[in-house]
Order: C-alpha cells, then sequence, then structure tokens
C-alpha cells in the first residue's frame, strides 16, 4: 500500500515540477531583430528583450544583427547587459547581406554564442571621434581604450583576440567563411533553425560560474515584437527625420510669431520640436549648428517686421545652410543628415521666403488706394461752384475742396493733395 502511495506521490511531482515532459514540449528561444544604427532606442529594445527572456526561462535570447555600427556609449550599454545575463544570448549576423560592423563588433563578440549567415561580413571598428577632430594624442587614447576593450570581450568569449585588435587599429574585416576559420565565431549557418540545430547541446557559462547546456533542436521560436513606442522613437531618431522635424519646428513657430493667433502653426511646431530634442539626445549633435538654425528663424522674422530689401532673407538663408551642414557632427553617413535632403529644404525655404520679400517690396512700391494718401491723384466732381472754396464728390463721399481757380458745379478736378480734411485740387 506504502509503495503504491509514493507511486503516485512520484507521477504527480513529475507532472507538476519543472523538467517534465509537458514543460519541454514548452522550450522556447526568443528571436529579436535589429537592423539599424546602435543608438540609445536598440539599446533599450535589447535590455528589455533580455529582461522578458529571463522572466519567461526562455532557452535563450537570439539576437538577428545587421548594423552598420552606432554610439559608443549605448554599444557598452548592451555589451554589459550580455555580459551579466542569467539567459545565454546569441548574436546572429543575417540575412545575407547583412554585416556587423563597428559597434557591431563589440556585441557580436560579446556574445555567448556568435554566428553569421553566408554573404555577411564583421569589422572595421576602428574608434572615430565625432567630427572627426581628435588631435593624434587622444585618438591614440581612445583607440588603446577600445582595442583593450574588444580583446577582454575576446578572451573571455575564447575568440581570436588578435584579430579583434586588429579590427579597431587596423579597421580589419572579414566575411563569414574568414571569420569562422580564424575563431572570430563560432559558426556559419544558413538560417535560424539550422543555427539552433546546431547550437543544440552547447554548454554556455553564465555569470557567477552558472553554465546552462542549451536545449534548442525544435524549440519554439518566439519573436519579440518591438513596441510602437519604440519603433517611433527609433524612428525619429533617424538623423534625416530629427533634422525634417526640427526644420518643421522652426516653420511652425516662424508662422505662428509672424501671425500672431494662427494657433495650428504654433501647435504643430512646438510638437515638432519636442520630437526633435528628444532625437537629438540619441544622435551627437553640434550645438553651433541649432544656434545658427534658430539665428535663421530671427532673421526671417526680423525682415518681416524690418524691410531690408531682402539682406535680412539672404542672411537667414546663410545661416540656416551652415546651420543644418554643422547640426549633427559625426563622420559616419549613417549618422548624418542626407546633403541632398538639407539642399531641398534649404531651397525650398530660401524660395519661399524669396518669393514672399518680393511680393512685400512690391506691395510697398505699389502706389497706396485707400485711406488719405489714396486720394491723391483721383479725379473729383464739383458739387458746388468752387470759387477758391467748396465741396466735391469723389469715392462715394464729399469732402471739403480749396481750388486755385474757380470751378463749376459739375465739372471734374483732379486731388492734388489732402491738408487736415480739405483736398486741393485743379481743374483737369
Amino acid at each position: 500500500m506504502l509503495r503504491k502511495f509514493v507511486l503516485l506521490l512520484n507521477l504527480v511531482l513529475a507532472l507538476l515540477l519543472p523538467g517534465s515532459g509537458a514543460t519541454q514540449e514548452e522550450k522556447h528561444v526568443n528571436l529579436l531583430t535589429i537592423s539599424s544604427a546602435i543608438t540609445p532606442v536598440s539599446a533599450r529594445i535589447i535590455v528589455q528583450a533580455l529582461e522578458k527572456s529571463v522572466e519567461d526561462s526562455a532557452q535563450a535570447l537570439l539576437i538577428q544583427l545587421d548594423t552598420p555600427g552606432g554610439l559608443d556609449e549605448s554599444m557598452r550599454q548592451i555589451v554589459r547587459e550580455i555580459l551579466n545575463s542569467r539567459v545565454p544570448v546569441i548574436v546572429y549576423v543575417s540575412p545575407g547581406g547583412a554585416r556587423a560592423a563597428s559597434a557591431g563588433v563589440f556585441i557580436t563578440l560579446a556574445a555567448h554564442v556568435a554566428a553569421m549567415a553566408p554573404g555577411t561580413n564583421i569589422g572595421a571598428a576602428h574608434p572615430v571621434g565625432l567630427g572627426g577632430q581628435m588631435d593624434s594624442t587622444m585618438l591614440k587614447k581612445v583607440e588603446n581604450d577600445a582595442a583593450a576593450y574588444i580583446k577582454s570581450l575576446a578572451k573571455k568569449r575564447n575568440r581570436n583576440e588578435k584579430w579583434a585588435e586588429e579590427a579597431v587599429r587596423k579597421s580589419a574585416s572579414l566575411a563569414e567563411y574568414e571569420a569562422l576559420k580564424k575563431n572570430v565565431i563560432d559558426l556559419v549557418a544558413n538560417d535560424i533553425r539550422e543555427l539552433l540545430e546546431q547550437i543544440d547541446g552547447k554548454k554556455i557559462k553564465l555569470i557567477e560560474d552558472q553554465e546552462k547546456t542549451l536545449s534548442t533542436k525544435g524549440v519554439v521560436l518566439n519573436r519579440i515584437e518591438i513596441s510602437w513606442r519604440d519603433r517611433i522613437l527609433e524612428v525619429i531618431t533617424n538623423p534625416n527625420i530629427a533634422y525634417i522635424l526640427y526644420t518643421l519646428g522652426m516653420l511652425g513657430l516662424f508662422f505662428e510669431l509672424s501671425n500672431p493667433g494662427a494657433i495650428f502653426p504654433g501647435i504643430i511646431g512646438g510638437i515638432c520640436l519636442i520630437l526633435a530634442f528628444f532625437a537629438f539626445q540619441s544622435l551627437p549633435i553640434n550645438y553651433a549648428g541649432v544656434l545658427l538654425m534658430v539665428l535663421a528663424l530671427i532673421l526671417f522674422l526680423l525682415e518681416i517686421k524690418i524691410p531690408s530689401h531682402g539682406a535680412l532673407t539672404i542672411g537667414g538663408i546663410i545661416s540656416m545652410l551652415l546651420g543644418s551642414l554643422l547640426l549633427i557632427d559625426s563622420p559616419f553617413p549613417y549618422m548624418r543628415v542626407s546633403l541632398s535632403l538639407i539642399l531641398v529644404i534649404v531651397i525650398s525655404t530660401a524660395l519661399f521666403f524669396i518669393f514672399a520679400v518680393g511680393m512685400g517690396l512690391k506691395a510697398q512700391r505699389r502706389k497706396p488706394t485707400t485711406g488719405e494718401v489714396g486720394l491723391i491723384g483721383q479725379i473729383a466732381v464739383a458739387r458746388s461752384p468752387l470759387d477758391l472754396e467748396g465741396t466735391v464728390f469723389v469715392e462715394g463721399e464729399l469732402w471739403k475742396a480749396i481750388s486755385d481757380q474757380p470751378v463749376q458745379t459739375g465739372e471734374k478736378v483732379r486731388i492734388l493733395a489732402v491738408e487736415h480734411l480739405t483736398l486741393k485740387v485743379t481743374k483737369t
């Protein structure tokens, strides 16, 4: 009887405790796709994915990576999280044609498993100062720091330290088959399923000497979807989008200040500026460029208030062009504003203000048609005899008038001047 009770108890425990057949069927790997520059937004996304993978006891977090590089601080944040992760991290440079360049090299080497797809490459991790403006001493310090950092990552994961240093000092790059041969990565796989089958049974050492054996063959693949909030943040931190938002914000404020009470331009401009300044936190901004664009706005506003025959507009256009070129200070093409976009926006703005100023100058030269000044030169009809003084009819009104010669009722006269509500006229 006792023996039957023990057998029944073991059966219940087998069904309830982790490690049972039912739980084995629920094993999964979380998949996150990163296919953009490494920024604070992408760092936030990866950190959240790691936290989720720990919470739902995933076998591993698989990061499908395709990046040209990115910001050093964001890269280091990601590497710190990977090195201290309680769940194995697999970095898979994929699909074909993808790359892990610059910051991507550090992230790949930090992973517990580093893999690449055919037709991909890794490398070119040489540090460049913002704007490329560093003296030789500072550049050497930054280079030495990056080289020591990447060598420590390679050593920790038992990968090629020599090549890792060359990637920093000499911008060395490798195709996937070369990277495998030189022990830069662990394996090459055609697709994710093949990758998971290859690493099945691999022992991974986590923090505090914890060891985990991967069980990834035939596991469920859970794709981590990036939230709409993070997608929006990822879009607006694109340098081109940030520049467009900043320009729209400035123009919105211009229209609101030049036409107080319009409201709509001010609201849109304010929203665009707030989003632009949020994006600027994630970009290498040169605040001289920001100030030059603010100066352009001021000059455009002054042109409306103080007619300068186009001088202030020309100054505003030059200031806007210089500010646009200096706004984002980075040597990397993917972190700069497109020159063609700058030219399109600056030329469009220039044409608009040149047109606006031209219309203003034309209006200034036009002869007044209303008020007392507008009466000069017009033809009036005498409503009473003008023997030095009488009345005339013009623009639907009767005016007191004086003439230097007699004028009979009904005769036409030309208005010469207006003095104290009295018209000076002469016969036509």
